[in-house]
């Protein structure tokens, strides 16, 4: 453990556990073992504290801990989970939970919500547990993931949108969307953040914990990109001096609208960027291209994609091999 010699002459030593840090000063140096049993002695008496806290406590010290790391959708959204938390779970003492309780308590939710809902209620239950009672050991059995695939909308599908939008508020707003913009990205979006025909993405409009959209960077470093986009695109935005003025839902209104409207299948404004990603697949762009221009931290989504291209281009690929076969044997 290493020991600091401070400006005013006294020792310090330092440890960080589970994402905090704690601090023993010494007024003289202190040998390596003096050391150790101080901070074991201080890291006791922190976990004493912790253990008469209730779950609610402690969930609110958790968010205040990580408030300025976290974007305020995380947040609103983990304060959504708290809020339908039932008030016996989250009054129980922490010193007093068991596994056993983690698991009723993820039974109940089971019953109502989807397994993605599930999984993000037990991630936070278990992230708060793990940062004040780091001995509690969960084994929780979660609902099994349910394989879905993404709707991707057809280029037909996306003509129309786009021609039914022509000269609205929400053309530029639906193109930039097929070029793989979130619609966050796009809201945000300012005219001196496009040069020539190149978009700089460095930020994003997200609702805070009082529900007000607020600016703030982008989801992921990731996200912090330059995307190109057609010159013509560009230029009307410069000419009429600005992307969009709205806010992120009323896009998504609009396009359920027009979907209802022109009798098409429903998909959001997020499903245009499966659209880029499923259109960039089908021109043999390098995935590692595909993930750098749409802004992907991981290639998750990207290859759940990127195989739904490939099965339509084998499909495509035996109907052809199969007709052959049909001329010679039939």
């Amino acid at each position: 453990m290493k020991i600091e010699k401070l400006p005013s002459g006294s020792y310090r030593i330092r440890k960080t556990y589970k994402g905090q840090t704690y601090t023993v000063v010494f007024e003289n140096k202190p040998t390596q073992k003096e050391a150790m049993q101080a901070m074991a002695r201080e890291l006791d008496n922190v976990q004493q504290k912790h253990e008469v806290m209730t779950f609610r406590t402690a969930y609110a010290k958790y968010i205040e801990s990580k408030r300025n790391v976290l974007s305020p959708s995380t947040i609103m959204g983990y304060n959504t989970i708290i809020r339908n938390t039932p008030d016996e779970f989250l009054d129980m003492r922490i010193s007093d939970m068991t596994a056993i309780d983690v698991q009723k308590e993820i039974n109940l939710v089971a019953r109502k919500c989807s397994p993605k809902t599930v999984r993000n209620h037990h991630s936070l239950i278990s992230a708060v547990l793990g940062m004040f009672c780091p001995n509690l050991r969960l084994t929780t059995t979660l609902p099994q993931k349910v394989k879905t695939e993404p709707y991707i909308p057809s280029d037909e599908d996306v003509r129309r949108i786009l021609e039914h939008a022509r000269d609205t508020e929400y053309e530029v707003p639906i193109i930039l969307a097929c070029y793989g913009m979130r619609r966050s990205e796009i809201c945000a979006l300012q005219p001196e953040d496009i040069k020539g025909d190149v978009v700089h993405i460095n930020k994003a409009m997200v609702p805070n914990e009082q529900k007000e959209w607020v600016i703030k960077s982008t989801k992921t470093t990731s996200s912090t990109r330059e995307v190109v986009i057609p010159v013509e695109v560009a230029e009307k935005i410069r000419e009429r001096g600005y992307v969009y003025r709205g806010y992120p839902n009323c896009i998504t209104h609009y396009l359920e609208r027009a979907e209802k409207a022109l009798g098409i299948p429903r998909f959001s404004i997020h499903k245009l960027r499966h659209y880029f990603a499923s259109k960039m697949s089908a021109m043999n762009v390098p995935e590692a291209d595909i993930l750098r221009m749409g802004g992907w931290e991981t290639d998750h989504v990207m290859k759940s994609i990127y195989r739904h291209s490939m099965e339509d281009r084998n499909n495509e690929a035996q109907r052809k091999i199969a007709e052959r076969l049909r001329g010679v044997i039939l």
